[in-house]
């Protein structure tokens, strides 16, 4: 009784460890965005936050029968950051790290892990509207205090005065020069 046992709790770790050999990666990232450190550098909370979650997903491998591990532990993930919301409130450095916790929550839930509002509600325990209205609150949030260049950075030059830009329409580009044959060879496709 004793082997068949043993034997039994090799093969859990076994088949644990290939899970998480294939699922690590993402559910750190995932955990890394929750928590609103950024991913260039250690994400000590992030990695905390990981580690009990999947020391969950081992203590309960026996019941998962048919489940997916990796829905087990990201829900694991979810419902641990949610209980810990309070420290990490603080601005850490990454993506996401001005959003409120639950908006934090609700937008990894949503739009990295890919589940509808209804799920995101009903693992969350809150009404679908109230998903909808905070997933919009943190998407309005994002794109108002977004940082780096504009995405169509204007050009010093003069302003143009010709027929074209007295109208109120805007010109044409100039089309990109083409590039320069290599050295040797012609810019005649059909020359020899």
């Amino acid at each position: 009784m004793r082997e068949r046992r043993s034997e039994q709790e090799r093969r859990h770790a076994r088949e644990f460890e290939r899970f998480v050999a294939g699922a690590a990666g993402r559910l750190l990232h995932t955990a890394t965005l929750l928590t609103g450190e950024p991913a260039a550098r250690p994400a000590p909370a992030a990695e905390e936050l990981l580690l009990r979650a999947l020391s969950r997903t081992y203590a309960d491998w026996d019941r998962l029968r048919g489940d997916d591990p990796y829905a087990h532990t990201r829900r694991e993930l979810a419902a641990r950051f949610a209980r810990t919301a309070r420290s990490h409130r603080r601005p850490r450095g990454g993506p996401l790290d001005r959003l409120s916790p639950q908006e934090r929550l609700v937008l990894v839930l949503r739009f990295h892990e890919d589940l509808a509002e209804e799920q995101t509600a009903a693992q969350l325990g809150l009404p679908a509207d109230r998903v909808h209205t905070l997933c919009l609150h943190a998407l309005s949030e994002m794109r108002s205090r977004r940082t780096g260049p504009a995405p169509f950075p204007e050009t010093a030059s003069a302003p143009e005065t010709d027929a074209a830009s007295e109208t109120g329409s805007t010109p044409a580009p100039a089309p990109a020069p083409a590039p320069a044959p290599a050295p040797g060879t012609t810019s005649d496709p059909t020359a020899p």
